[in-house]
């Protein structure tokens, strides 16, 4: 079984037992969280589209850790202009482990 979930503004398709990183989610590791916005059920053959979410579905995970990724580099730069502008950015990142999805 699977599922499609909203969360942090993006989409993920989760099954169960999947490690994933998602937006920061303001919790201590080791709580469990519930994701409501679900827009898709799977099983096998059959599937289930939300109109715009899935009543009554829900995903169950925990939070494993915090972290922030690499970092990115970002250059602007005109050429002739003398002009060079460097800039870097590290996203925040929270890792769930998907431990159940409940349907309708």
């Amino acid at each position: 079984m699977y599922a499609v979930v909203v969360t942090g503004g993006k989409q993920y398709r989760v099954m169960q037992g999947e490690i994933l990183r998602v937006e920061l989610i303001d919790a201590e590791p080791g709580t469990a969280v519930t994701f409501d916005q679900v827009l898709l059920l799977g099983d096998g053959e059959s599937i289930q589209v939300g109109q715009p979410t899935v009543v009554g579905a829900s995903v169950k995970a925990t939070i494993r850790s915090h972290g922030r990724a690499d970092k990115i580099r970002i250059v602007k730069f005109r050429r002739r202009k003398h002009h060079r502008k460097q800039m870097g950015h590290r996203q925040h990142y929270t890792e769930v482990e998907i431990t159940g999805i409940a349907k309708a």
